[in-house]
């Protein structure tokens, strides 16, 4: 039992490790403008760093071989602004299944992708078909924001539509990336047009719509960035961190296939 670090592995390590039970985990963030105040490669700190702090806290817990993150996101939404280097979403996903695709000729039975970007969530629900279909390959989804409601009370505006470099995300890498915000540039980035909508149709709501960024704040960015202090980033980081753990522990305890 333990964690390997992918890449450090010689071949042969590989194939006494790479055996069904085992977990493979993979980070997927993007490289996309995230406004004047954070740095492009905002959500892929973010996984990266949550995805060590999971696997601090698994002492004694399922052999976990860690993959390279995957850096380049599904980013059309932001190709508006200079700096962001995306897939489109095809590419997204043939790029998850073919990698899928190896993990699975080395033993490999189970996957997690813990992903830090909002845009990568629909092409890995049809890469994680495919895997499944194709490869026998049992793949969890764990994009952290969708891990339950933040234990930091943000107001009802931020919590709704903070999700782009908002509160939560600016806090995030205060704690994770300690330098990283451009304190000068911090500012509030309200959503257009968000008092006039209390229904279903939304951004990001029940029924939601497409958007490229633009569309929500001529900046870019969605969320008062004011408000993600260093003590709320702490406890932010400390509740993903413990969930996404869990999410290993779980998908060690699936049933075979």
């Amino acid at each position: 039992m333990g964690i390997h670090r992918w890449p450090s592995l010689t071949t042969e390590e590989l194939a006494a490790i790479a055996r069904p039970g085992a977990v493979a985990v993979q980070a997927l963030g993007a490289i996309e403008q995230h406004g004047p105040h954070l740095p492009l490669d905002t959500d892929t700190r973010i996984a990266e760093g949550l995805l060590a702090r999971a696997l601090d806290r698994l002492d004694g817990g399922p052999e976990v071989l860690v993959l390279p993150p995957l850096v380049f996101g599904a980013s059309d939404e932001h190709k508006s602004f200079p700096g962001t280097l995306g897939l489109d979403g095809r590419a997204l996903i043939d790029t998850l299944v073919t990698l899928g695709g190896d993990l699975a000729r080395t033993g490999i039975d189970r996957l997690v992708w813990v992903n830090g970007h909002g845009g990568n969530r629909a092409p890995m629900d049809l890469a994680a078909l495919a895997l499944r279909r194709d490869h026998g390959l049992r793949v969890v989804k764990c994009t952290y924001t969708r891990l339950g409601p933040p234990p930091v009370a943000f107001p009802a505006e931020e919590r709704a539509h903070g999700f782009h470099g908002g509160a939560l995300e600016t806090a995030l890498m205060r704690e994770l990336a300690p330098g990283s915000v451009r304190e000068n540039r911090l500012d509030g980035f309200p959503m257009k047009g968000a008092g006039d909508r209390c229904g279903p149709v939304d951004a990001e709501g029940p029924a939601s719509w497409a958007w490229l960024a633009e569309d929500l704040n001529e900046a870019g960015v969605i969320g008062d960035a004011r408000l993600g202090t260093a003590e709320a980033g702490a406890a932010l980081a400390d509740f993903y961190a413990e969930r996404i753990a869990r999410v290993l522990v779980e998908t060690a305890r699936l049933p075979g296939l």
